[in-house]
């Protein structure tokens, strides 16, 4: 299937590792051009030279003010122009309510939940017609997650803040979309798996959860993640996708 993503120019936050880094592998490979974000030099470079000469890095943080207004001129002077953004951050700082401090609270907020909106924001003023903005969220959006407080208060937030902008931009052509991650078997879920007295009990104990009985894949992810910021999805807007092998079943 054609997604039409030949010489569409992306913008890609996040994406050195994890989720955002599967997502711009995908879309490279579907032929789009990408501009990846991250907060390190090193890590950039190392991930541009992965992804080839249709990829260009910049360090950037999503909570400095000026980072939206900076990637898209890099998408404009680089590749002539822009068609959306993926909007991914690294999860914050994990912990129960009486772990996480005022300081984690607002650098999480500054990055995960203003930073986005000040992306949407600058995104939303510079498409046209055919435009894309999305999000990468969490399963925590419909249900929080244990020991992740402060993902659980901040993503359902921005998941209202996207649908909301999906409404006020439907008229105009530009899309608003999330994604909804459980376990994909990422640095990052590693990461939070490892921090039990015992990991492969723990992994266990997520993938009896899952129908699929087993964590999703990276390419999984950025090959959904591609769909939907594609023209293939075009006439899907506002909505939140789960990407977690059956585990939510609701509607």
């Amino acid at each position: 299937m054609d997604l039409g993503l030949k010489d569409r120019v992306y913008i890609v936050t996040g994406a050195t590792r994890g989720l955002g880094n599967a997502a711009a592998r995908e879309l490279v490979a579907d032929g789009a051009k990408v501009v990846v974000t991250g907060r390190e030099e090193e890590s950039v470079a190392e991930a541009v030279a992965a992804l080839g000469p249709n990829a260009v890095g910049v360090a950037a943080d999503n909570a400095d003010p000026e980072t939206a207004g900076r990637l898209i001129a890099v998408a404009r002077e680089r590749f002539g122009r822009f068609d959306g953004v993926l909007v991914s951050v690294g999860g914050p700082a994990p912990g129960f309510v009486a772990d996480n401090t005022d300081e984690q609270w607002t650098a999480a907020f500054e990055s995960v939940f203003l930073g986005a909106v000040r992306l949407a924001r600058a995104a939303a003023e510079e498409l046209g017609e055919g435009g894309v903005i999305g999000f990468v969220l969490s399963g925590s959006v419909h249900e929080p997650i244990p020991g992740l407080t402060i993902s659980n208060g901040l993503r359902p937030g921005l998941a209202g803040f996207a649908k909301s902008l999906s409404d006020e931009l439907g008229p105009r052509g530009i899309r608003v979309v999330g994604l909804l991650p459980a376990r994909i078997d990422t640095d990052r879920v590693r990461e939070l798996d490892g921090m039990s007295a015992d990991p492969e009990a723990t992994r266990a104990a997520h993938e009896s959860r899952i129908p699929l009985r087993r964590y999703g894949r990276p390419e999984e992810f950025g090959r959904t993640a591609a769909f939907l910021l594609s023209p293939a999805a075009s006439y899907l807007t506002g909505l939140m996708l789960p990407v977690d092998g059956g585990m939510r079943h609701g509607f």
